[in-house]
């Protein structure tokens, strides 16, 4: 999210003035320790000017984090 979030905004501050996210909420996404919901996911696309599927273009061990169990 950073690398996106850089391309239009030059900080976590000016995403908050030009959208509806609280800098401290963006910054906890941005920074991995947030679970944003779809409607967030939405909303963050739609500031950034991007596909939302962007947002999702990760890679993700599925391992680290026993999501199956």
């Amino acid at each position: 999210m950073k690398k996106i979030r850089a391309t239009k905004y030059n900080s976590m501050d000016e995403v908050a003035q030009n959208s509806n996210f609280d800098s401290s909420n963006y910054n906890k996404f941005e920074n991995g320790k947030g679970n944003p919901t779809i409607e967030t996911m939405l909303k963050m696309s739609s500031a950034f000017g991007i596909n939302p599927k962007e947002l999702f273009d990760f890679d993700f061990d599925i391992k680290k984090y026993k999501i199956d169990e």
